[in-house]
């Protein structure tokens, strides 16, 4: 099959349920985490997201593919989702930039995908009763359930990382980040590179002498996938790193290593904040903004809590759940953020953040 070719298949998840499609992609089973996503838009943006990593993606807009596959807008060298469900997707793309068909782009990436699901029923149950396991297969016999029950989304910064350093930007740039790759979306860097930076990308385990040795002028802590607390040997060593007193921000995953390395804890989410359409309060400014979220997880930051005052200021909340979305830290020159300011696909409210970043930087080297 050319991944266009279209045969009977299911999701079963681990509550019983059982969605019918047909399959497309890759003709093999797979058992994931199934996760929605609401963006109206963007649907490449998500598929190369790493964020997504051992998860099937249910997207909640109905027809997928329109404009076909476009490599230039890629997060990241490959899929690393699980799988992909989706209402309907195009067969005929119509876009000058399109270079083929998506159907046959994930049976190329061996993703396979479920095509013809009722997703708006589906994204109601993940809702209702929180983000659970499924398996895609041909039928429901097929269907392993104590397999599917205790699936778990594991070593997920490990396989997403790269594998060495490597610089973007001019190698004159008066200004040097280094950014962290736990499972970093591509355009983290090209937002920083767009500001003058040069950058260099280290892996996830980088020793903090590595990165003091670069003597850079900021560190950035990207995005990335599975549970926080899964990496305590990463949560060791921003310890060391924040004694650098070098200024540093962190983006989504980032955001939540870095307050666990700074003793606020992180939850798992009911069924996550996954879309372009997540509102966000400044409580400083008071203003709201309209951002692109990908996480399962959040920082647990309690106003009431006489640890997290003296630790950080709370800057940003969701304004749908009042979950933290942003902390300034008070003895350590950072600041992060649970959304994406990067989103390239939009909206482009937080793009801010980048420049404030920049700030951070220019007053640390007038000190």
């Amino acid at each position: 099959m050319n991944g266009t070719e279209m045969k009977p298949g299911c999701l079963v998840l681990e509550n019983g349920m059982v969605f019918h499609g047909m399959r497309l992609g890759a003709q093999k089973n797979v058992t994931a985490e199934i996760v929605f996503a609401t963006g109206m838009n963007g649907y490449l943006e998500t598929l190369t997201d790493p964020s997504y990593y051992g998860q099937a993606v249910v997207q909640t807009f109905p027809l997928i593919g329109n404009y076909g596959v476009i490599p230039a807008d890629f997060e990241s060298r490959k899929p690393f989702l699980s799988a992909y469900i989706v209402t309907e997707m195009c067969d005929a793309p119509s876009n000058f930039r399109c270079e083929g068909q998506l159907a046959e782009w994930l049976a190329a990436q061996q993703i396979p995908a479920l095509t013809g699901v009722d997703t708006r029923t589906l994204t109601r149950v993940l809702r209702d009763h929180g983000t659970m396991n499924g398996m895609i297969c041909d039928s429901p016999d097929e269907a392993d359930m104590e397999k599917i029950r205790g699936y778990r989304v594991t070593d997920a910064v490990k396989n997403t990382t790269c594998h060495q350093a490597y610089t973007l930007g001019d190698a004159d740039a008066e200004r040097h980040i280094a950014l962290l790759d736990f499972g970093a979306k591509a355009n983290i860097a090209r937002e920083l590179v767009k500001r003058g930076c040069k950058v260099t990308v280290l892996p996830a385990y980088t020793k903090c002498e590595e990165i003091a040795a670069l003597a850079p002028d900021g560190i950035m802590l990207s995005n990335g996938a599975g549970d926080p607390a899964d990496n305590p040997e990463i949560i060791a060593e921003l310890q060391k790193i924040m004694t650098l007193n070098i200024p540093t921000m962190a983006i989504c995953l980032g955001h939540q290593l870095l307050a666990l390395a700074n003793g606020i804890p992180t939850a798992k989410l009911k069924f996550g904040h996954r879309g372009a359409n997540q509102p966000v309060l400044n409580l400083l400014t008071k203003r709201m903004a309209v951002t692109t979220q990908n996480h399962g997880y959040q920082v647990q930051y309690d106003p009431d809590d006489a640890h997290c005052r003296e630790t950080a200021e709370l800057l940003y909340v969701n304004l749908n759940d009042n979950t933290c979305e942003g902390l300034r830290y008070k003895n350590i020159p950072a600041m992060s953020v649970q959304f994406h300011p990067e989103a390239c696909a939009g909206p482009q409210d937080t793009a801010f953040i980048f420049d404030e970043f920049m700030q951070m930087t220019e007053v640390q080297k007038c000190r």
